[in-house]
């Protein structure tokens, strides 16, 4: 019914509880999740799990504020994403909140997601915190869309400005909404999130952080995506049977997956 379109659980905390994990997921209608790549080390984690388990996916990519790990190529993204189980490139993108100096080397490096993803048709996963401007203009120039013959992909954990999501969604990228939008302190997202259509919409936990309520301050899981759907199907003043539906059919579009 739900689907966790972006999480961490090959993370220590997460990986050391699977059968809960996975059992929480069965208990809360989660069918599917995508296991997210931050780094090329801790790569083999993720496609393993992947791998082990039907319902969930994997990515490779490298994460815009691992600094001090190695720098991935082109050919490199491409030759790790020939795997079924490899739906998507990512996570990428620009992170300008943590990060000081010269940040050259972050925005080469989203460069190098979005060729992998025109050369392997595999969707970008994009992160952008603090940077949207140089985020939406690198994918402009990049191709990253649809409209430039790219596969587009997703504004994952979204907290930006409606003006960006609709840049996004222009070139048909998806705009992915967690537990943030479930804050009290989050009108402006709510405001967002009210805007954006359900067709252009996914929605993740970003597990192990950003627990939606009632567990913000918890440790997050994949289970946990329902109250994500179900706050916004409230916002929109829809059923939370449409926005799994509707969630789940634009995640299996999106990467291109058979049910």
């Amino acid at each position: 019914m739900f689907i966790d379109s972006h999480c961490h659980i090959n993370f220590p905390e997460l990986a050391a509880r699977m059968p809960e994990i996975l059992g929480k997921m069965a208990e809360n209608k989660v069918t599917h999740a995508l296991c997210v790549s931050v780094d090329l080390p801790d790569f083999p984690q993720v496609l393993a799990l992947a791998e082990q388990y039907p319902h969930i996916y994997a990515s490779v990519g490298v994460h815009p504020d691992y600094e001090d790990t190695p720098e991935p190529s082109v050919e490199q993204l491409v030759q790790l994403a020939d795997n079924p189980r490899i739906i998507a490139i990512g996570e990428t993108g620009l992170d300008y909140y943590r990060l000081e100096g010269d940040l050259e080397w972050q925005r080469e490096r989203f460069r190098t997601h979005i060729k992998a993803s025109r050369i392997t048709r595999k969707p970008l996963i994009i992160h952008t915190r603090a940077a949207s401007a140089d985020t939406i203009r690198i994918m402009q120039e990049e191709g990253a869309g649809t409209d430039q013959g790219g596969v587009a992909g997703v504004m994952h954990c979204f907290t930006e400005s409606l003006e960006v999501a609709r840049a996004a969604m222009d070139m048909g990228f998806y705009i992915s909404f967690s537990g943030i939008v479930t804050f009290k302190s989050a009108k402006d997202l709510q405001a967002v999130a009210m805007e954006v259509p359900l067709k252009q919409m996914l929605i993740e936990t970003d597990s192990p952080y950003l627990a939606p309520m009632p567990h913000r301050g918890k440790m997050n899981e994949p289970g946990f995506v329902a109250h994500v759907a179900e706050y916004i199907a409230k916002l929109k003043g829809v059923s939370v049977e449409q926005v799994a539906q509707q969630t789940s059919d634009n995640f299996f579009k999106l990467f291109n997956v058979v049910r």
